[in-house]
């Protein structure tokens, strides 16, 4: 038992006090009380420094804490409950004194059961803590806070030893500091059968045409076959059964290079009898330089004579509908740049819009759309991912006046709408609010199992409120289809208005039916159509079609929810009828660049689809009216152009058939490919710590920053840092560990005034690696806590090196003291010394009995006496020597005494007043 202090500083403060306490008791000149208060006082201040210093007692243990800390992540062999048994039978030998706490981790650590001397049944492990990584240090610290800072302890450790993340070594000083030893408890690795591939390595620079070798490496800890397949870039280019040994095993693959840009191999395994699929598959990273390739998108089901004369003018261009679009990002860094042919934003989902829009402004792909009557705003294109990156903005602003138009959205909120598709389809009504004009009617109805009215059939007067009324619509109740669109129609029908539409969006099949034919056809007497949406595959497809061919209007059979905020944008846009500018004109030149081509005169032009310029834009080509004919602009790293006619000569007239026509779609494209080139940098991932760094290297670079953006394959932005280390090496730090995928990297150099892409492929984690690792950490900490390593013979509560101790703080114990001693010295001040304690004390200083009277009684206090500095004089006793005074009948007055003419007298008021000062 001892006492300390945890604030040692603090206790100097205690000095200066000591020293004011001795000099106020050595200053003779105050009473009794006044000295008593001043030590009253310094004894208050010096029990609150005191306190502050925050003392404790230190009380040694009875028992001993123990903490089992078990390795949850998947290299280990032992199922959980294995390994909650062999901890519940080191319990059942504890003292009763003894208590026990049970933790689990991998990436993370969670509490099981708190530090107790109680035995109670743990049902089993239940934390969430993460199985793909294991972080011992992460483990023990949590397991040591659990102990505390001074109670000391030991830590069971149950694994395999081989950390994955963080670095126990660093958690020693602490572990020590504590006072707590670490057992570990080996626990073998997970060596069920499975195979692996470990590695994937193929030429970081190919040339098209060439033949190329990928090597593959796959481990294994049996001997088995597996199936073995290799992809490029999303495609099969070889597949084939192969026999594994035990251990690592190497396969070749040779391929003739057709296409250029990156190139992402991946080899992946298929086996009945592999137990981890974490491990099936990895990746790396390539670049094939050779002629630069076109993407063209094009109507589904028909063929485009703009894929011919791409051709004929020397390019390399791969032909897709929308239906074929890939979707992963790295497949369209395969290309220089994109073209549209007279596609609608209903035929292409927005994620891969978004895809493009990431390969367009990180990555400088270049972009071309071409007109038709399912381009720019009459294909859906109104605030999507793709108008972000044209020069032109859908809306027609400052036109001359549109026909007025009514349009009511009647929108499924039954309960099978709930999610995705009725989130899209709010989107999609409050988009249409921001497109219509104010004097433009808008209606909005939900129904279920019957109308509800969200938004009056009437002008629109306040958009805003419109909106929020819109995304108030929440799911609920069955679906009953003719009832509301009955109620659309006659909301609407009577109606002044040029253009009366409806637009009916369901997934599901109606419960009762209808007369619609005579619904339909009364509505189509008054100028009012219907176009249908059939969401899912549950709708009622046939009745949809049925309805919006009658209707006089279009169906869409919608696969992916994501496309009906375009579809609602197009419907409203058709709607209108205005975007088509169809007057034939001669188009003006308004660049430069177009002066030589055109030497010979321009040909003529029929129709085209108005739009406006960004302001940032560059018109180039212009109409009779000065809208854009073709207007281009830099999107982040990407040029984009907008060629507002078709290419089929419907709309574009003479141009089509112009003579010039195959040089300006050669001009076109080649000014839309990246100036953009191939990365310098060699790149080194590091994946060990609790961050994923890059370290980038090039003789080339000096001490300039570097502007780094990476991207995922589904096109998401990953925040990262760069710095420089030295010159020609800079450092990529992320704010987390990325997870396996594969990843792509724009780098732009300021030194070298250039941008660069690159990817780079993160591989599955080392837990699943089953290649081993270093117990380095875990022996050090085992040997430095002087701990003990158990293969079997486990003794965890054994006697501990240092006895623990307890520490019991006294702080709060000094300072209410402090506080009584504070109200003491008020009450002392206030009331003064009772007169009884005054008395006592002189009596013991005298020495004289209780029943004597005082020789000089004091009728006040000793701090009235004080105050009033007023002292009254002992009696004179009668001395034995002198003689009795004469008896009369008349007393007489009596005289003054003359003390300085008595020497006895004077002797005993001298006696008197040393007595009072003592």
């Amino acid at each position: 038992m001892g006492i300390s202090v945890h604030e040692p500083l603090w206790f100097l403060l205690v000095l200066p006090v000591i020293a004011v306490l001795y000099l106020f008791v050595k200053q003779g000149r105050f009473n009794k009380e006044k000295r008593l208060i001043m030590i009253i006082r310094c004894l208050t201040f010096l029990l609150l420094i005191t306190a502050l210093t925050d003392p404790y007692l230190t009380l040694p243990q009875k028992g001993k804490n123990v903490i089992f800390l078990a390795d949850r992540s998947a290299s280990i062999n032992d199922s959980a409950d294995d390994m909650m048994a062999a901890i519940e039978d080191q319990v059942t030998k504890k003292n009763e004194t003894d208590a026990y706490g049970i933790v689990s981790f991998a990436k993370g650590a969670a509490l099981e059961q708190s530090l107790s001397s109680k035995e109670s049944e743990v049902p089993g492990f239940s934390g969430e803590v993460g199985e793909d990584e294991t972080n011992i240090q992460n483990g023990l610290e949590y397991a040591s806070n659990l102990l505390g800072s001074s109670n000391g302890g030991r830590i069971v450790l149950y694994s395999d030893g081989i950390e994955t993340l963080g670095a126990g070594e660093d958690i020693i000083p602490k572990l020590k500091d504590n006072g707590i030893e670490v057992d570990w408890v080996k626990r073998t690795s997970n060596k069920q059968e499975d195979v692996a591939v470990t590695s994937v390595n193929s030429p970081s620079l190919q040339y098209k045409g060439e033949e190329a070798t990928v090597s593959v490496t796959l481990h294994s800890t049996t001997q088995t076959s597996v199936d073995l397949q290799l992809d490029l870039n999303g495609n099969k280019i070889a597949r084939k059964q192969v026999k594994v040994q035990e251990g690592n095993n190497e396969f070749e693959f040779q391929h003739t290079v057709d296409q250029t840009g990156m190139l992402v191999y991946r080899a992946e395994i298929y086996s009945d009898t592999d137990v981890r699929p974490e491990n099936n598959q990895l990746s790396s990273i390539a670049r094939a330089e050779g002629d630069p390739l076109v993407l063209l998108v094009h109507e589904d089901g028909k063929k485009s004579k703009l894929e011919e004369q791409l051709k004929s003018a020397g390019f390399r261009v791969e032909a897709l509908q929308s239906s074929q679009l890939p979707d992963k990002l790295s497949s369209y860094l395969d290309y220089q740049t994109i073209l549209f042919e007279n596609v609608a934003a209903t035929d292409i989902p927005e994620e891969k819009m978004n895809l493009m829009e990431q390969a367009v402004k990180e990555f400088g792909r270049g972009f071309i759309m071409f007109g038709g009557d399912k381009s720019f705003a009459l294909g859906g294109y109104f605030k999507t991912p793709i108008e972000k990156l044209l020069p032109v903005d859908m809306e027609v602003k400052g036109k001359k006046e549109l026909p007025s138009l009514g349009l009511v959205l009647v929108i499924d909120r039954s309960g099978s709408m709930d999610g995705q598709k009725l989130s899209l389809a709010k989107e999609a009504a409050a988009r249409t609010v921001s497109l219509l004009r104010e004097k433009d009617t808008l209606g909005v109805l939900a129904f279920d199992d019957r109308p509800w009215e969200i938004v009056p059939t009437e002008p629109i007067k306040d958009r805003k409120k419109a909106e929020e009324k819109i995304r108030t619509i929440s799911p609920g109740g069955g679906t009953n289809i003719y009832p509301s669109l009955e109620e659309a129609y006659v909301s609407l029908q009577d109606k002044p208005l040029k253009r009366k539409h409806i637009i009916l969006l369901t997934d599901g099949q109606s419960a009762a039916g209808g007369d619609y034919d005579s619904l339909i056809e009364g509505g189509f007497s008054k100028g009012v159509t219907l176009s249908t949406v059939a969401i899912g595959s549950d709708a009622d497809r046939y009745l949809l079609e049925d309805l919006s061919q009658m209707g006089n209007g279009r169906f869409y059979d919608v696969v992916d929810a994501s496309v009906i905020p375009s579809i609602l944008t197009r419907e409203t846009v058709i709607t209108t009828r205005t975007y088509i500018e169809d007057q034939p004109f001669f188009p003006s030149i308004q660049s430069s660049k177009w002066q030589k081509l055109f030497e010979g005169g321009m040909p003529r032009m029929n129709a085209y689809i108005a739009t406006s310029p960004k302001d940032s834009a560059q018109v180039e080509l212009a109409s009779d009216k000065k809208d854009p004919i073709l207007a281009t602009w830099r999107y982040g790293l990407g040029n984009t152009f907008a060629f507002t006619s078709d290419t089929k000569g419907q709309w574009a007239g003479d141009f089509a058939s112009w003579k010039g026509w195959p040089e300006f779609i050669n001009q076109l494209v080649t000014r839309s490919f990246p100036s953009i080139q191939s990365s310098p940098y060699s790149i080194e991932l590091d994946g060990s710590g609790e961050k994923t760094k890059l370290l980038l290297t090039s003789p080339d670079s000096g001490t300039m920053p570097l502007t780094v953006s990476v991207l995922t394959e589904d096109g998401k932005q990953v925040e990262a840092t760069s710095r420089i280390l030295s010159p020609g090496v800079h450092e990529v730090e992320f704010d987390d560990r990325l997870s396996p995928g594969v990843y792509s990297m724009s780098i732009g150099d300021q030194a070298l005034n250039q941008a660069y892409e690159t990817g780079f492929a993160v591989p599955y984690s080392e837990e699943y690696s089953y290649q081993g690792g270093s117990v380095r950490s875990v022996e050090a900490i085992v040997k430095e806590t002087e701990g003990k390593t158990y293969d079997s013979g486990i003794d965890a509560f054994r006697s501990m090196n240092d006895r623990p101790y307890n520490e019991q703080s006294i702080r709060t114990f000094l300072i209410l003291v402090a506080f009584l001693f504070f109200f003491a010295e008020v009450a002392l001040r206030r009331f003064g010394l009772p007169v009884a304690l005054a008395a006592l004390g002189e009596r013991r200083r005298r020495k004289v009995p209780k029943n004597d009277k005082p020789e000089t009684p004091r009728g006040r206090s000793a701090k009235v006496l004080d105050e009033t500095h007023s002292r009254r004089e002992a009696p004179v006793p009668v001395m034995q020597n002198e003689p009795e005074p004469p008896t009369k009948s008349k007393p007489k007055p009596k005289q003054k005494t003359q003390g300085h003419h008595d020497p006895d007298r004077m002797k005993r008021l001298l006696d008197a007043k040393n007595r009072r000062n003592k």
